[in-house]
């Protein structure tokens, strides 16, 4: 018997969590961040690359597909969805966007940097939240509103990058196709 409760509490919320994946309208949430998402499965990824920045790690330039990527992601949950993220920040920008995004109801998880010894220094200060997907993004948006990180959606590049690497051997070596994304493989 306790069986079979155990099962009906798993179909009752497997059915609840598609209904609430079907109920948030992504064009909103689109819309409120600024650009459209990349989707897999039910998870709604927005890429937030420093391409404004020029950032050097011991005089080799930082291509930001590689270590400059920010990014949020929201997966519907409980009547709502829940956002994750990492920002990238300059030291100037992270008390700026930590109070909007707190006044905003997002949670700061962690502030920390990734590249030690970067020339300007980076941040990354990763948050989360949960509740109304548009309410969220807008939290977010208007939180990266008091950066510079671009708020539009970056071109596509008219071609990539070369990248100047031998990418046959590395793909032998590791034994998996790799990406070119960015001038980063």
């Amino acid at each position: 018997m306790r069986a079979v409760h155990v099962l009906a509490i798993c179909a009752m919320a497997t059915i609840g969590s598609a209904a609430s994946a079907q109920e948030v309208d992504w064009k909103k949430v689109d819309e409120a961040i600024g650009r459209s998402a990349a989707v897999s499965g039910d998870v709604h990824r927005y890429g937030f690359p420093r391409t404004d920045l020029t950032v050097t790690l011991d005089g080799v330039t930082i291509k930001p597909a590689l270590a400059l990527g920010g990014w949020t992601a929201f997966k519907p949950m409980h009547g709502g969805a829940m956002v994750m993220g990492d920002l990238v920040l300059l030291e100037t920008e992270i008390s700026p966007v930590m109070a909007k995004l707190i006044e905003n109801g997002i949670e700061i998880t962690a502030v920390h940097n990734h590249v030690l010894r970067a020339n300007p220094a980076t941040f990354y200060m990763h948050i989360g939240g949960h509740g109304d997907p548009v309410k969220l993004a807008t939290a977010i948006r208007t939180g990266l509103a008091a950066s510079k990180t671009p708020l539009t959606p970056p071109a596509a590049p008219a071609s990539q990058p070369a990248i100047d690497l031998d990418t046959a051997q590395l793909d032998q070596i590791i034994g998996v196709k790799g990406q070119a994304t960015g001038g980063v493989y």
